[in-house]
């Protein structure tokens, strides 16, 4: 019997414990199995569905009840080929059967608070932070919503790479910005690629943080990840600074790609549109 316990050493390369007399079924297992689907046949997401999904999705928890976020689901082929045409990235996240882009959206309160005659004072960078919580937890709840019936989904982030190009394709006015979008489909493939993640013992801290054997066991993790799946050298980042190489671990690769800064615009626009974020 294939047990929950078995798809957390899958997990995460090693015994971690728990779950050893659980069967591996049910939604623990569904989310324990789970890995990001870029690729899927024509079968469409009908309308029908797609609408239970959002509700799913508007069921996640809120920030005091605040509700800071909007989904813009994209439809017009018109609209999906202008983000294609962003390039970095997007080329094929928006051919998807169903696109969607969860964006944080403070423009709301804002209107709401003139309405009701109220000073709004909250352009700051915590309602920065609470809008953006709040699409990740919406986003989130869509993916387990849509995963536990059979579909496959892929957050792309690059949707912010070029953020005032795609803010204008998706008419999003000031205090709205997308935070991700999302690839949904039926699987062309039944079983999702499995990302190996860090192991507890780094991730998970009792009482208080404590990193002091950081390096000893992501170095473990490197190798462990390394002989499960090498990163290719084609794969590798800015390889024209750093070269490839033929053991590319993991925090090599992530420290690569933030040795130059990403998305430099990101701030800026926000704060050219509103968001008070110095």
């Amino acid at each position: 019997m294939t047990t929950l316990k078995d798809l957390i050493a899958r997990r995460f390369g090693i015994e971690t414990g728990g779950g050893g007399a659980v069967p591996a079924e049910g939604a623990l297992a569904a989310i324990l199995g789970r890995g990001s689907q870029r690729h899927y046949t024509d079968k469409p997401v009908t309308d029908d569905l797609l609408a239970v999904l959002l509700a799913c999705a508007q069921s996640a928890p809120t920030k005091s009840d605040l509700q800071q976020y909007s989904i813009v689901v994209v439809k017009d082929p018109a609209v999906r080929e202008a983000l294609v045409g962003l390039g970095s990235g997007m080329e094929w996240a928006p051919k998807a059967p169903a696109f969607l882009v969860f964006c944080a959206d403070v423009r709301r309160i804002r209107r709401l608070a003139e309405i009701r005659g109220h000073t709004y004072q909250n352009d700051n960078l915590d309602t920065f932070m609470n809008g953006v919580v709040d699409a990740a937890l919406a986003m989130q709840s869509f993916i387990t919503a849509a995963e536990s019936i059979g579909l496959g989904t892929c957050p792309i982030s690059q949707i912010r790479n070029k953020i005032d190009c795609a803010c204008e394709i998706l008419g999003l006015p000031d205090g709205v910005f997308p935070i991700a979008g999302l690839a949904v489909g039926w699987p062309k493939f039944e079983k999702p690629l499995i990302s190996m993640r860090l192991p507890p013992s780094v991730v998970v801290h009792t009482d208080r943080y404590d990193d002091s054997a950081l390096e000893k066991e992501v170095e473990a993790y490197d190798r462990r990840r390394h002989a499960e799946r090498p990163i290719a050298k084609e794969k590798q980042r800015h390889t024209a600074k750093y070269g490839a190489l033929d053991y590319c671990p993991w925090s090599e690769q992530v420290t690569r790609q933030l040795s130059l800064p990403e998305r430099a615009g990101f701030k800026p626009y926000l704060k050219a549109h509103g968001m008070d974020i110095a």
